[in-house]
């Protein structure tokens, strides 16, 4: 994919001067303390107190970042100024790269003013290197004209003294945003160049470069075998036929704490039988970002190697009309033995999960979380802003929310009232996988939850969140490796 890292490189202060490099812009805060190695020429100044009272004049607030040429008052070309609000530190270390990439910079010198205490400094600058890596990505592109994307490549940072945590804190970045960046080019192919056998393709790859994994595909044979019989019927319409992946990971050989991370791999979704609208049915090709999430954090996984177990699964498959074609009125008999009536083959992601649920737990996990992109009703509900997520546990879902916090992801926690149960009741077997129009996201979530056999469950739902139609903040157009972030922060705190 077209990505590069960007190569970050410590400079100690008072030693600027010392070093050989070639800068393109000095990235520096508007008010810079008096112990900083790089003050702001009064010409700059000058320039800068003059356009904050052309903002203050006419009402309009200032902007994050300012962009001026130094006239050979500085060691390059370019002067990036950075207001003195800098809460969002994510944000601010994407913007700057942004800036960068669009004025075509490829190398920054960056002195900001950090925090005093050696662990804020290390989580400043974890987060700002996650924006700045994150910022660096650029979606594939398939336009034989399209012209290379540039990307910054060196980041020359100035700091004070020089630590081990300062170091982890860019090792730890650096992971993280791979993963986040592999999710998105994942959720990003398009349906022709990702069906369910490439996808399992992709997981075997990531487990094949780590030697702490152990993984598992069955193909639609074995599925069948397996008693599979909902993962088999939402697939067995497709040229493409279903792939069930699993990969497991033993970080702690002596508990038998086991987290399950399920994730729905739909590499294309027509609905089936009940056939989508055609408007807006190419970002179907997005049906899979819960599976995406997942292979993008099993990649973090074998890198960090955290001191946990973890079971990953993902259930593949194409959802498509044809002869043989799973329909509604069907009623499907899932590995866990639980029978599903089928209402409407566009609520496909479910009855998939079903089984993924339950061979999870057949493979040792004792905790649950399915990340997929379930419903429409999400975005009813809370728009392409937060993901939902709907539990029967509530302590699992505090740590949960710690760790959505502490990676700034959104997550609103949908209620699970006793009526809402009883909307996907069925007259003819043990659930139905619609209860209707009303509540979609919840009922949609417990129907999942069903088949958690009473271990603690989440489900999110990314639907809203997993894909966007335009860039907002640091998430991109098009795939956003929603949770990615979330669920290596609720791994690294277990």
């Amino acid at each position: 994919m077209p990505r590069e890292n960007i190569s970050f490189q410590f400079i100690q202060k008072g030693n600027v001067d010392d070093q050989a490099v070639t800068i393109d812009a000095i990235v520096l805060t508007e008010s810079p303390d008096k112990t900083a190695n790089i003050q702001i020429p009064q010409a700059i100044a000058d320039t800068l107190e003059n356009n904050r009272q052309r903002h203050s004049n006419s009402n309009s607030q200032s902007p994050r970042l300012t962009l001026l040429p130094t006239h050979g008052f500085l060691n390059a070309p370019y002067l990036i100024v950075v207001g003195n609000e800098m809460e969002d530190i994510r944000t601010l270390g994407h913007d700057i790269v942004q800036l960068a990439r669009r004025e075509r910079f490829s190398r920054l010198l960056i002195e900001l003013t950090l925090p005093a205490s050696k662990q804020e400094r290390s989580r400043w600058l974890q987060q700002l290197a996650e924006g700045m890596y994150m910022a660096n990505y650029a979606r594939q592109t398939y336009n034989s004209q399209a012209k290379s994307p540039s990307f910054v490549t060196q980041a020359h940072l100035l700091i004070g003294e020089l630590d081990a945590q300062l170091e982890k804190a860019l090792e730890s970045a650096e992971i993280i945003s791979e993963a986040v960046c592999h999710a998105r080019d994942l959720t990003n192919f398009p349906g022709n160049y990702l069906v369910p056998a490439i996808l399992a393709d992709e997981v075997q790859a990531i487990s094949d470069a780590f030697d702490c994994f152990v993984c598992e595909i069955l193909d639609e044979q074995q599925i069948a075998e397996h008693g599979m019989g909902g993962l088999l019927a939402v697939g067995k319409a497709s040229i493409n036929p279903p792939r069930m992946i699993t990969v497991t990971y033993r970080g702690n050989p002596k508990s038998d704490d086991v987290i399950g991370l399920i994730g729905k791999g739909i590499t294309f979704d027509t609905g089936g039988i009940s056939l989508k609208r055609s408007d807006n049915m190419a970002e179907m090709i997005c049906d899979m970002a819960g599976a995406a999430t997942v292979a993008g954090v099993m990649q973090a996984v074998g890198r960090l190697r955290p001191k946990c177990n973890l079971v990953f699964v993902i259930a593949a498959a194409e959802n498509m009309p044809a002869g043989n074609a799973y329909k509604p009125g069907d009623v499907i008999t899932t590995m866990s033995g639980k029978t599903i009536e089928v209402l409407n083959t566009d609520a496909e992601g479910r009855v998939v999960l079903a089984d993924a649920m339950t061979y999870a737990l057949q493979k040792g996990a004792s905790k649950l979380i399915d990340i997929a992109t379930l419903t429409g009703a999400i975005l009813v509900s809370l728009a392409d802003v937060a993901t939902g997520a709907v539990t029967n546990n509530q302590d699992f879902m505090n740590q949960l929310m710690t760790a959505a916090s502490a990676a700034d992801e959104r997550i609103w926690q949908l209620p699970v009232y006793p009526e809402y149960k009883e909307m996907i009741k069925s007259s003819v077997a043990d659930v139905k996988n619609t209860g209707g129009r009303y509540a979609g996201s919840i009922t949609g979530g417990l129907f999942i939850g069903t088949f958690a056999d009473h271990a603690p469950w989440i489900h999110l739902d990314v639907a809203g969140t997993a894909f966007l139609d335009k860039q907002r903040g640091i998430h991109p157009k098009g795939g956003t490796g929603v949770m990615v972030r979330t669920l290596i922060a609720l791994i690294n705190n277990h």
